[in-house]
Protein backbone atom coordinates (compact mmCIF):
# COMPACT_ATOMS: atom_id res chain seq x y z
CA UNK A 1 0.00 0.00 0.00
CA UNK A 2 1.66 3.22 -1.11
CA UNK A 3 -0.60 5.43 1.04
CA UNK A 4 0.61 3.96 4.33
CA UNK A 5 0.98 6.64 6.99
CA UNK A 6 -0.99 9.29 5.09
CA UNK A 7 -4.20 10.93 6.19
CA UNK A 8 -6.94 9.32 4.12
CA UNK A 9 -10.34 10.31 5.56
CA UNK A 10 -11.92 13.06 7.62
CA UNK A 11 -15.17 12.60 9.47
CA UNK A 12 -17.43 15.23 10.95
CA UNK A 13 -19.06 13.99 14.14
CA UNK A 14 -22.19 16.07 14.85
CA UNK A 15 -25.62 16.08 16.42
CA UNK A 16 -26.94 18.44 13.72
CA UNK A 17 -26.44 16.43 10.55
CA UNK A 18 -28.96 18.33 8.43
CA UNK A 19 -27.71 21.70 9.66
CA UNK A 20 -24.05 20.97 8.84
CA UNK A 21 -24.98 19.40 5.50
CA UNK A 22 -26.82 22.60 4.57
CA UNK A 23 -23.95 24.77 5.86
CA UNK A 24 -21.22 22.99 3.86
CA UNK A 25 -23.41 22.65 0.76
CA UNK A 26 -23.90 26.45 0.75
CA UNK A 27 -20.36 27.36 1.89
CA UNK A 28 -18.29 24.84 -0.10
CA UNK A 29 -20.64 23.26 -2.62
CA UNK A 30 -20.46 19.81 -1.04
CA UNK A 31 -22.94 17.09 -2.02
CA UNK A 32 -23.79 14.01 0.00
CA UNK A 33 -24.50 10.34 -0.63
CA UNK A 34 -26.33 8.44 2.09
CA UNK A 35 -24.82 5.11 3.13
CA UNK A 36 -27.22 2.97 5.21
CA UNK A 37 -25.61 1.69 8.41
CA UNK A 38 -27.08 -0.43 11.23
CA UNK A 39 -27.49 2.64 13.45
CA UNK A 40 -28.69 5.11 10.79
CA UNK A 41 -27.34 6.82 7.72
CA UNK A 42 -23.68 7.74 7.27
CA UNK A 43 -23.31 10.68 4.92
CA UNK A 44 -20.43 10.47 2.44
CA UNK A 45 -19.18 13.92 1.44
CA UNK A 46 -18.61 14.55 -2.25
CA UNK A 47 -16.64 17.60 -3.36
CA UNK A 48 -16.13 18.72 -6.93
CA UNK A 49 -14.44 15.48 -8.03
CA UNK A 50 -15.62 11.89 -8.44
CA UNK A 51 -14.09 10.56 -5.21
CA UNK A 52 -15.53 10.94 -1.71
CA UNK A 53 -13.64 13.41 0.48
CA UNK A 54 -15.02 12.61 3.93
CA UNK A 55 -18.07 11.66 5.92
CA UNK A 56 -20.61 12.85 8.45
CA UNK A 57 -21.47 10.74 11.48
CA UNK A 58 -24.55 11.44 13.59
CA UNK A 59 -23.53 11.35 17.25
CA UNK A 60 -26.94 12.07 18.77
CA UNK A 61 -27.35 8.54 20.18
CA UNK A 62 -26.81 8.09 23.95
CA UNK A 63 -23.58 6.13 23.36
CA UNK A 64 -21.98 9.41 22.17
CA UNK A 65 -23.07 11.43 25.23
CA UNK A 66 -20.29 13.78 26.28
CA UNK A 67 -18.51 13.63 22.93
CA UNK A 68 -18.34 17.13 21.44
CA UNK A 69 -19.03 17.85 17.79
CA UNK A 70 -15.67 17.66 16.05
CA UNK A 71 -13.74 16.64 12.98
CA UNK A 72 -11.97 13.28 13.30
CA UNK A 73 -9.07 12.16 11.08
CA UNK A 74 -8.06 8.72 9.82
CA UNK A 75 -4.63 7.57 8.66
CA UNK A 76 -4.19 4.77 6.11
CA UNK A 77 -2.13 1.84 7.39
CA UNK A 78 -0.97 -1.28 5.58
CA UNK A 79 -2.26 -3.76 8.22
CA UNK A 80 -4.48 -2.28 10.91
CA UNK A 81 -4.37 -5.39 13.13
CA UNK A 82 -0.56 -5.56 13.16
CA UNK A 83 -0.22 -1.79 13.61
CA UNK A 84 -2.69 -1.75 16.51
CA UNK A 85 -0.79 -4.57 18.24
CA UNK A 86 2.44 -2.59 17.85
CA UNK A 87 0.76 0.59 19.11
CA UNK A 88 -0.41 -1.19 22.26
CA UNK A 89 3.14 -2.34 22.96
CA UNK A 90 4.22 1.31 22.57
CA UNK A 91 1.73 2.54 25.18
CA UNK A 92 -1.34 3.36 23.09
CA UNK A 93 -4.89 2.85 24.32
CA UNK A 94 -7.18 1.09 21.88
CA UNK A 95 -10.56 2.82 22.11
CA UNK A 96 -12.14 0.59 19.46
CA UNK A 97 -10.49 -2.65 18.37
CA UNK A 98 -10.19 -3.33 14.63
CA UNK A 99 -13.53 -3.83 12.91
CA UNK A 100 -14.70 -4.04 9.30
CA UNK A 101 -16.99 -1.70 7.41
CA UNK A 102 -17.97 -3.43 4.14
CA UNK A 103 -16.90 -1.45 1.10
CA UNK A 104 -14.78 0.90 3.24
CA UNK A 105 -12.09 -1.03 5.07
CA UNK A 106 -10.85 -2.25 8.43
CA UNK A 107 -10.71 0.46 11.10
CA UNK A 108 -9.48 0.94 14.67
CA UNK A 109 -9.59 3.96 16.98
CA UNK A 110 -6.24 4.46 18.70
CA UNK A 111 -5.32 6.74 21.59
CA UNK A 112 -1.70 7.78 21.38
CA UNK A 113 0.21 7.63 24.70
CA UNK A 114 -0.74 11.22 25.66
CA UNK A 115 -4.42 10.52 25.03
CA UNK A 116 -5.20 12.12 21.65
CA UNK A 117 -7.31 9.78 19.53
CA UNK A 118 -7.07 9.04 15.81
CA UNK A 119 -8.52 6.49 13.42
CA UNK A 120 -6.33 4.00 11.61
CA UNK A 121 -7.74 2.37 8.49
CA UNK A 122 -6.70 -0.25 5.98
CA UNK A 123 -8.94 0.92 3.13
CA UNK A 124 -10.50 -1.49 0.66
CA UNK A 125 -8.56 -1.38 -2.63
CA UNK A 126 -11.24 0.46 -4.60
CA UNK A 127 -11.08 3.44 -2.19
CA UNK A 128 -7.46 4.03 -3.09
CA UNK A 129 -5.37 6.12 -0.79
Amino acid sequence: MDGHGRFCWNELMTRDVEGVKAFYAAALGWRYDGMPMPDGTYWVIMGDGPKPIGGILDISAPVWEGVPACWFAYVAVDDVDARVAAAERLGATIHKAPFDIPGVGRIAIVGQPDGAAIGWMTPVPELGN
